[in-house]
């Protein structure tokens, strides 16, 4: 074993770990600041309880992600500082736009709006949960759109042996970060959409075991608080899975083109062929759709894997250039299914929550006008959320997480041998002054820490799941004029901090 095999299993490991943190913050950010909305607009107590529970889940997050992410940038500098040395340039400049313009736009909006619910004015201080939010969405942009360019190299040119940025419009607004960042952000809001589905199945069920005779009045008749961001997180969830099919569509008819030895992996395409099947589980083929999802055109040639490894020996001289098939193959599945499972499990969702007509008489308060003659009047109520569909919600915690990581490992070891597609090989790209036993050491370091944060984590989001929602009352309003939330003629709720 060398360096080199070491270095890429710790920037794997560690990136893979990060990246754990990093849907969730995008899509549970804009999912909090929409129920704080909805509080803004309706005054309803339950969006102000459910803003304050899951800003706590998106915070202890949030603050996981950020930890983590550090580690990356060390890992440049103590593994790969040839690599850095060759992309620093063109990497420099949608970088620093992360950290000075996403970051700090993120950060800082992100403090005020904690320590702002009583001192900012209501709508100030919902204005700066949504900056925060579109800070954390430029910041995914920014280093999608960089790693995106490892993959479809632009806007450069090489000088000295290292690459040179001559057109930062052309690396911002590259086709493959184009397609990329909507499939990536569309992911983020499935896994976000899954863990709140787990979080309301979850306490739907430990509701119903304390009160199995349902002697407690439920909400609307369907349910308890935890309907609403139910339905919600089905939305969510079901819309991105139409963003990510769509954008993930155009990613492999963009891989036909730009990236054929990952397209010929993926599939476990030997040599070239013209109407190429798609097998969506091993020994299942369906004819000419592989060469339809790359092309749009049934009889189209798909490149093989062994005739591009000739033809890239003859181009970039000798060597393997295949990466690692069954891995690539594997993911590509695992990442198509359980994505379709959890897009499916919300559709579903949307189905059976549905509200249903009955008569106005049937309800529990009839309508005050007394009895309605001629035509009996109609109204929709909330259907009950089942139970076995409550269990089901459990499993849309870990599937999307586990399609994330399929699809960043068909993505990363993919594009393998190469760091910089058709430019700088891995091997080339690692630190030559680094040695077996140090990169081992810090790999071992790393993984024990990220070990204890991930306890931490756990212990901590559990916590404040059983938990649940805390009460708010009301207090009295600020005067018009002064700091608070509040205003002259209206009384507002003010929630005690638990952050």
């Amino acid at each position: 074993m060398e360096a080199l095999d070491l270095a890429r299993w710790q920037f794997g490991v560690t990136t893979v770990y990060h990246f754990l943190f990093v849907p969730l913050t995008i899509g549970l950010g804009v999912f909090v600041a929409g129920l704080q909305t909805a509080w803004h607009r309706t005054g309803k107590e339950q969006y102000l309880r459910l803003t304050k529970f899951f800003g706590k889940l998106f915070l202890i997050n949030f603050a996981m992600g950020v930890v983590t992410g550090i580690v990356q940038e060390f890992q440049f500098g103590m593994n790969w500082s040839e690599y850095s040395i060759f992309v620093g340039d063109v990497f420099g400049a949608p970088l620093a736009l992360e950290a000075l313009l996403a970051f700090f736009l993120e950060s800082t909006f992100l403090g005020l709006w904690i320590f702002g619910w009583d001192k900012l004015p209501k709508r100030v201080h919902l204005a700066t949960i949504w900056a925060a939010v579109i800070g954390s969405n430029l910041s995914a942009y920014f280093i999608l759109a960089a790693n995106a360019w490892m993959k479809h190299p632009v806007g450069y040119e090489v000088v000295d042996g290292k690459a040179r940025m001559t057109d930062l419009w052309a690396v911002l607004t590259n086709s493959t970060a184009l397609a990329q960042v909507p499939h990536v952000v569309a992911g983020a809001f499935i896994i976000a959409g899954g863990f709140v589905l787990a979080v309301c199945g979850y306490n739907i069920l430990k509701e119903r075991r304390t009160d199995p005779d349902r002697t407690v009045p439920m909400r609307r008749g369907a349910g308890s608080i935890w309907r609403t961001p139910m339905r919600a997180a089905l939305v969510m969830t079901a819309i991105a899975g139409a963003v990510s099919a769509g954008t993930g569509d155009l990613s492999g008819k963009l891989l036909y083109e730009q990236q054929p030895m990952k397209l010929a992996a993926a599939e476990g395409l030997e040599r070239d062929t013209a109407g190429a099947a798609f097998s969506p589980v091993p020994g299942v083929e369906i004819p000419m759709l592989l060469s339809f999802l790359a092309t749009n055109a049934p009889d189209a040639v798909v490149r093989g894997a062994e005739d591009l490894q000739a033809e890239f020996a003859k181009k970039f001289g000798p060597g393997d250039y295949r990466p690692n098939v069954p891995v690539v193959y594997a993911s590509f599945r695992v990442m198509i299914t359980f994505g379709m499972a959890t897009v499916g499990l919300s559709v579903l969702g949307l189905w059976l929550t549905r509200r249903r007509r009955t008569p106005a008489a049937s309800r529990e308060h009839p309508a005050p006008h007394g009895p309605v003659r001629g035509r009996r009047r109609t109204v929709r109520v909330p259907r009950e959320i089942p139970s076995w569909f409550a269990r089901a919600c459990l499993l849309a915690l870990p599937l999307p997480v586990l399609a994330m990581i399929a699809g960043w490992l068909l993505s990363e070891i993919g594009r393998q041998p190469w760091t910089v597609q058709g430019e700088l090989l891995t091997a080339a790209s690692v630190s030559p002054g680094v040695s077996l036993t140090e990169v081992a050491v810090s790999l071992a370091v790393f993984t024990l820490l990220y070990g204890l944060l991930a306890v931490a984590e756990a212990v901590l989001l559990v916590r404040y799941v059983k938990a649940g929602p805390e009460q708010v009352s009301p207090a009295p309003s600020t005067p018009a004029g002064g700091s608070g939330n509040g205003d002259a003629t209206a009384v507002m709720l003010q929630p005690t901090l638990m952050y």
